[in-house]
């Protein structure tokens, strides 16, 4: 196992972002998904947030440790919720996704509206990192999503926004088969926009070189790797930005911390 050095980091950063790039200039000049508006307006921040990502490596930033393909886990336990409930999601789930849309809106000035084809086509970052869970676990997998900085910059944040929240599909109701009997309540999660635009938090769309299943939170879920697993939350639909987290829900900023879990859950 090797810990990943900033200039490294610096390095694959610029070359996986090259090859992103180049495979979306071709989608962009020869496949009608990219007829979508909002699909450029994140495609034309690409190269910006290459530069941004460069730029927080340079200057310190902390990243998690990431990993070989051969350091993978063999079982990579899925938690919380296995398959939401309710009928919206069992039509998404039969149609494969593909009216399911990814909302970035709130305090921004250019709100959002994705499809998962437009998601998937847009320029990525795949990294194998270590999901470490409160219950006591580990275990190392291999993701692949769109970089959550990419998506805000291009959404364009009010001066005032302060937190990226991610709401989703995700109804708790106190179900064992949901991982355990929690109170009942909407799932969600947020993060202080500084880690948010850290250059390892994404919105991952695919796990271990597949399209992530529904018991790991297909078809859209956060990875937020310098932090805790309840952090991850799995089925994102929307991501909102906030000034303030009071009001929201229970108001502590996620479903476990307003059941008295810590909402830095750094690690």
């Amino acid at each position: 196992m090797t810990l990943i050095t900033r200039r490294n980091a610096l390095v694959a950063g610029a070359a996986g972002s090259g090859l992103a790039l180049s495979g979306c200039s071709k989608v962009v000049f020869g496949d009608k998904l990219t007829a979508s508006s909002d699909f450029q307006r994140v495609l034309a921040h690409a190269e910006g947030w290459t530069l941004a990502s460069q730029r927080f490596l340079l200057a310190g930033g902390a990243l998690a440790r990431e990993y070989r393909l051969s350091d993978i886990s063999p079982k990579f336990k899925p938690n919380g919720t296995l398959y939401p409930s309710g009928e919206d999601y069992e039509d998404a789930v039969n149609e494969n996704f593909v009216t399911w849309r990814l909302v970035v809106d709130g305090m921004v000035n250019r709100p959002l509206s994705l499809s998962i084809a437009d998601i998937h086509a847009l320029p990525s970052r795949t990294q194998i990192t270590r999901h470490d869970c409160v219950e006591g676990w580990s275990a190392i997998g291999q993701w692949t999503g769109v970089p959550v900085g990419l998506l805000l910059k291009a959404a364009g944040p009010l001066p005032q926004a302060k937190y990226a929240v991610f709401h989703c599909a995700d109804n708790l109701e106190g179900e064992p088969a949901k991982g355990g009997m929690q109170a009942p309540g909407q799932y969600y999660e947020s993060l202080a926009l500084a880690d948010a635009f850290h250059p390892q938090t994404i919105i991952a769309h695919s796990m271990n070189g597949r399209p992530l299943d529904v018991a790991h939170g297909a078809p859209l879920r956060l990875r937020v790797e310098r932090q805790l697993g309840y952090k991850h939350a799995k089925y994102v639909q929307r991501v909102q930005l906030i000034d303030r987290l009071s009001g929201l829900y229970g108001g502590k900023g996620g479903y476990w911390e307003d059941r008295g879990y810590e909402w830095y859950a750094g690690i």
